[in-house]
């Protein structure tokens, strides 16, 4: 069994710790995550699990973001490169190519977007910051490449780090773990201070559901997510339709928009304070209702 007590960082490492920081530096936005908010999944590649390519061609891609937007979307997360259980690698200029021309296609039909790209690349990183971005989100939490921090150190941009061990084409195979809340809090004690020593103010912690984590590993993590909350700054969850929801019930990652709704739901209750989903509007209603019955819960006590 495990014990969310167990989840603790060296001394030395957890100094780096500043007290809870609900907010974050967008290209010179301050955004109040007090209120949580949606980051809404734009795969640019033709083999993700759920919409691979679906959003190939210029107009797929401005009429998703736009639908994505108009539901309430606060960011709108690009990734060009598939991190699925045993998805191949990308050649780096292929990576560019898909990420960056989308950049300055999303920026002219949306002047205001916050985009965040997902990669673990720092070559990608820069260039996708120089076009506009506004986000990192590495799954390899600067393990993929160790320039990765200093590049966004340098655009003072906010960086998603998430748990993960290997790569996409391994992490299955690495799920044994003596404690899996100690290794994780181990872990994000010393990416933290990493980032604070290249610079980074403003780091998202994202769990890692579904990535070298077994089903009942990732069903742990969520019931204790609220561990996370203790390292001071905003939790990321990535629930999305994920194997953990659909295998678990017994159908299809297009059947389980439902059992994603309960467990974003459920991540909301312990703290996450930003939603990465495919179905945007659903995470938002389900943001709205939580918003409601905390409000319900003050007026009464």
């Amino acid at each position: 069994m495990f014990k969310s007590r167990a989840f603790r960082g060296p001394k030395r490492k957890r100094a780096a710790q500043t007290s809870t920081n609900m907010t974050l530096n967008c290209r010179g936005e301050l955004l109040d995550l007090t209120q949580p908010k949606v980051m809404g999944i734009l795969n640019l590649t033709p083999d993700s699990f759920y919409d691979g390519g679906r959003y190939n061609d210029q107009e797929s891609i401005v009429l998703q973001a736009g639908n994505m937007l108009n539901e309430g979307a606060t960011f709108i997360d690009l990734g060009g490169y598939s991190s699925r259980p045993g998805a191949d690698e990308v050649p780096l200029e292929e990576e560019i190519q898909r990420v960056i021309p989308v950049i300055s296609l999303l920026r002219e039909n949306y002047p205001g977007v916050l985009i965040s790209v997902d990669t673990f690349r720092s070559e990608v990183a820069r260039k996708a910051l120089e076009a506009g971005a506004a986000m990192i989100n590495d799954i390899t939490a600067g393990n993929g490449d160790e320039k990765m921090m200093q590049v966004v150190g340098e655009f003072q941009a906010p960086y998603v780090m998430m748990h993960m061990r290997g790569n996409p084409k391994t992490m299955q195979e690495l799920t044994s773990y003596d404690n899996l809340f100690t290794a994780i809090g181990h872990y994000f004690s010393e990416k933290i201070a990493e980032a604070h020593d290249h610079g980074i103010k403003d780091c998202i912690l994202d769990p890692g559901f579904g990535f070298a984590k077994t089903l009942d590993q990732n069903y742990h993590l969520l019931a204790q997510l609220e561990v996370l909350s203790e390292f001071g700054f905003p939790v990321l969850a990535g629930l999305s339709r994920k194997s953990m929801i659909y295998k678990f019930l017994g159908v299809d990652p297009d059947q389980s928009l439902n059992g994603t709704t309960v467990l974003n739901t459920y991540a909301l209750q312990k703290g996450a304070c930003i939603l990465r989903v495919h179905d945007v509007q659903a995470a938002m209603e389900c943001i709205t209702l939580h918003e409601k019955l905390k409000e319900s819960l003050t007026a009464v006590n």
